[in-house]
Order: C-alpha cells, then structure tokens, then sequence
C-alpha cells in the first residue's frame, strides 16, 4: 500500500509541475527525436511529454544506434534533428562529442553516482540490462533448458541463435560487454567463448530488434538482447517467449538522450531531455512503462514485467577499460566473424 502511495504521490507531482511548466514555458510547436528504443517506449514517452506540452508535436525517426549517429554525423552542417535518445551509453566516452551540444540537467545531482554523465552531453537516463530470449516450445522441442552462456554451446542450437551487430548496434555491444564481464576483459577464455558461439552458427542480423522479435515468432530459439524488449513483448501478452538473466550473471549499460548540437528547436529539445531526466518523468515512464529501470534517485515506479534487482545476479562492468578497449575490441571480432562465417 506504502508504494502504491508513493507512486500516486509522484504521478500528483508530475501533473502539478506539468501543469506550471506549459503555462510559464513556450518551447514550440515541434520537436524531432531520433530513437533507438522501442515503440512502446516511445509511445509512452510522448503522451507524457504532451500531456505537459499539448501543443508541441513530436516527429520520431527509428534507427539503430549506429544508424542513428551516422546520420546526426552527415547532417552536422544543416541539422534535422533535436534530440537523441537511446544507444548512447556511459561506454562511448567521448566518441560522439562532435555532434552532441554540452547540456546536462538540473536533476543531475540527483542521479546515482554511477549514472552521472561522464562527457557533459549524455543524460543517462535508463538501464539496459543484458538477457536470453527464449522461445519456449522450441527451446521443449529440442530438450533444452537454456539458463548459462555455456548451454548456448549446445550444437542442437547451431545457426537457432541470433545477436544484431555490435559495430553498430549498442545492444550487441552490451552483450559483448557481458561476456568480457564474465569471462574476463580480452581474455583467453571470453575469445575462446566468443569464438565457440560463432561455431555454432550465431546469426548477425542487422537490428536488435530482431534479437526478441523474431524469437517471439519462432524463426530463432535463442535471441541474445536485453531486459526492455522482451519485457515489452511480455507486456504486451506474448506467452512464446521467457526472459533468461544469464545464470553466469548480467550486467548493464546505462543509456540515455542528449541534445544534438545546433538542434533547430532548442527550446523543445531541452524540455524533452528535462522531461526524461526529472524524478517525476521516470517515475511516470517508468510506471506507463513497467519495463525499464530508470536512474533518478527520487524516482518512484513499479516494474511488473521485471525481477526486483536483488533477485537478479550481478557481475560488475569495467566501464573505463570498455571504453578504453571498444575498438581493438570489435577489430578482434570482426577478425573472428570473417575467419568463421565471412
């Protein structure tokens, strides 16, 4: 009952600063927001941030992250779009500081320590924690019980099991992430694991998207991806599909938005990034949603679509060395990936 209060507190709080922001502030009448998240992500998004700003419409253009990046990148001279959310993480460092403007919130101070931003452009606003999809008849079909990295190994899975590309897809990046996390950072035996699960004839697909979709339809058995978008799909009823936490342990990248630099709608594009990083914002996304974990300290929501944390069995992420390593490290598999299926 305490939370249940405690969640309808923070909604009345929302709806009040709401209520003072759109009669004090005008922020426009448009704002583009290139994503990377799910639709009903972004659907929820939206309706929070217009039940604020009614007037303001928002035009989104879905990509993946490395699709995204390109094209804030091509358009860097006559910018199209004012904000960025999601598949920009703690682990790019300064990669993208050309085309992202320095803007970081008031609510700052408020995010745990470990999800402050590290450049002065990201907002980290959200985890993404790394997960099996599993499809459960096919998984029953061949005998298994997929719980660990080493079960994925199995040759009854060899070509049933799909990962999107982690040169451009930050949720592939995340799983590579994971497995140096357990195994080891640019270990033997994380490239001796790597190496065996090309063997067994990983499919690369080129949107993460897929990694739960087509899981969800049968195509794969196995999809290596993370907590949102299969959580989202068990929201929305799909009874095909189970959420593995990888019995080794899982981790998370902290994702978030920033401001693209020379945003033709400034005004919109700070209120939209206020909106995500502000206690009352998470805590009514985090509530619309129930299938992400937010960073805002203040913020109050329930996850019905997802274990408490205390349930799940961490192993902790060297960000630093991650960031440090990323491109020896996609070098060292891009060479693996041609050796074994180019």
């Amino acid at each position: 009952m305490k939370k249940l209060l405690s969640v309808l507190l923070a909604c009345l709080m929302l709806l009040s600063t709401g209520a003072a922001l759109a009669e004090t502030v005008d922020i426009g009448d448009t704002l583009v927001l290139y994503s990377s998240m799910t639709e009903n992500d972004l659907n929820n998004l939206i309706d929070g941030f217009n039940a604020i700003y009614p007037n303001c419409y928002v035009e989104v253009v879905n990509g993946s992250g490395g699709e995204l990046t390109a094209r804030i990148t091509a358009e860097k001279d006559n910018p199209q779009g004012d904000v960025m959310w999601g598949a920009l993480s703690n682990a790019d460092g300064h990669t993208y500081d050309d085309i992202f403007a320095e803007y970081t919130t008031e609510y700052e101070a408020d995010l745990i320590d470990d999800y402050k931003s590290h450049n002065g452009r990201y907002n980290l606003d959200h985890l993404s924690t790394v997960v099996f999809c599993v499809n459960k008849e096919l998984e029953a079909e061949l005998g298994l019980d997929i719980q660990s990295y080493e079960d994925l190994l199995d040759p009854k899975l060899k070509g049933l099991i799909v990962l999107s590309d982690p040169n451009s897809s930050s949720a592939a990046w995340n799983n590579l992430c994971n497995i140096f996390a357990v195994f080891g950072y640019d270990s033997p035996e994380a490239w001796d694991y790597i190496e065996a699960l090309l063997n067994n004839g990983l499919v690369i697909s080129t949107s993460s998207s897929v990694c739960f979709k087509s899981v969800d339809s049968g195509e794969y058995v196995v999809g290596l991806t993370y907590e949102d978008g299969v959580s989202t799909l068990l929201k929305s009823g799909s009874d095909a599909i189970r959420m593995v936490y990888p019995s080794n342990g899982t981790s998370a990248s902290v994702f978030g938005c920033a401001i693209i630099e020379g945003a033709p709608h400034m005004e919109a594009a700070k209120a939209m990034v206020n909106y995500l990083m502000s206690p009352e914002g998470q805590s009514e996304l985090g509530t619309a949603l129930g299938t992400l974990r937010f960073t805002n300290s203040k913020a109050v929501y329930t996850t019905p679509y997802l274990p408490a944390t205390e349930e799940v069995k961490w192993v902790a992420r060297d960000v630093e060395w991650l960031t440090e390593h990323k491109e020896e490290m996609l070098e060292h598999w891009n060479a693996l990936y041609a050796e074994i299926l180019g």
